[in-house]
């Protein structure tokens, strides 16, 4: 079945429909609806209930902005008064520790020649003062000076593999030295003959130990940083010989050049190696018959 067409030629019912459905945008329930609804007068929804609640909405949020801003300004103040607080305290109680060693090291050197003197006014005591300075120079408890070797080991440097493009210069832990470099160091250095050593300053004794707590290596539970310096007193050529010879040495030596560590050593004539702490006597008593 075919329709007229505009201009006297045939047309389809299909094209037909296609236009009755352009044609009738809005379904004719809806249409109906919304006709009804103004014939009764219905009110449409004003516009500026809208725009009211929309402005009371971004006014609490400014208003809860600002409170979360000065609550943050505050912590963070409360955070550097309590941080500037403890950082003074530390400071304080470091000046009184060091006034306290400075004072028992002039006990120590009063005592010291009071008892040098009382001993060596006989046979017997100076005896004594012979053994007792042979006793403290094997543990350490005398300042030495003499030739040596220095060894250096340090950290590698975080920026040699950087990316210069974007810039990310985080440090490879691998780089780092460790406890256990050190005390490889220090045993090469006894087996090659060394008479006193010492960690950036901190003399080693018999008791001393050397280990990695969190970012700090501590000798004798005290930390020492990079870059560290361990002095040998001995014969100079003795030692670097022996201490160069030994197969532990060569594996660090090569994990150094894998890592970047910096690992060197120098001949010294002359070495200055303070006093290591005085361990704390303990008496062994016999336990008592119950």
């Amino acid at each position: 079945m075919t329709a007229p067409q505009r201009g006297g030629g045939p047309r389809s019912m299909g094209a037909s429909l296609l236009d009755a459905v352009l044609a009738e945008t809005l379904d004719p329930a809806y249409r109906q609806a919304a006709e009804a609804k103004a014939a009764r007068g219905g009110p449409a929804r004003p516009r500026w209930r809208g725009r009211t609640l929309v402005a009371l909405t971004m006014a609490v949020a400014g208003v809860l902005a600002a409170v979360t801003y000065d609550q943050a300004a505050a912590s963070a103040q409360g955070r550097q008064e309590v941080r500037a607080a403890l950082i003074a305290d530390i400071q304080r109680e470091s000046d009184v520790t060091d006034e306290l060693a400075t004072q028992l090291e002039e006990l120590r050197a009063e005592v010291t020649t009071t008892r040098d003197d009382v001993l060596a006014a006989s046979a017997v005591g100076q005896q004594a003062l012979d053994d007792l300075a042979l006793a403290e120079q094997g543990a350490g408890a005398v300042p030495v000076t003499g030739p040596g070797l220095l060894v250096t080991l340090a950290n590698a440097d975080p920026t040699a593999d950087g990316d210069p493009v974007g810039g990310d210069t985080e440090e490879d832990p691998r780089g780092r030295v460790r406890d256990g470099d050190l005390q490889l160091v220090v045993n090469a250095l006894w087996a090659a003959g060394a008479e006193a050593i010492s960690i950036n300053g901190q003399r080693l004794g018999p008791t001393t130990a050397i280990r990695f707590a969190g970012e700090a290596v501590l000798v004798d539970f005290r930390p020492v940083t990079n870059p560290y310096e361990i002095s040998a007193i001995g014969d100079p050529d003795t030692l670097s010989a022996r201490f160069l010879a030994s197969p532990e040495v060569g594996e660090l030596a090569d994990i150094s050049q894998l890592f970047d560590l910096r690992f060197d050593f120098a001949r010294e004539d002359e070495l200055s190696l303070p006093a290591a702490n005085t361990p704390e006597l303990r008496i062994a008593q016999p336990e008592a018959d119950s």
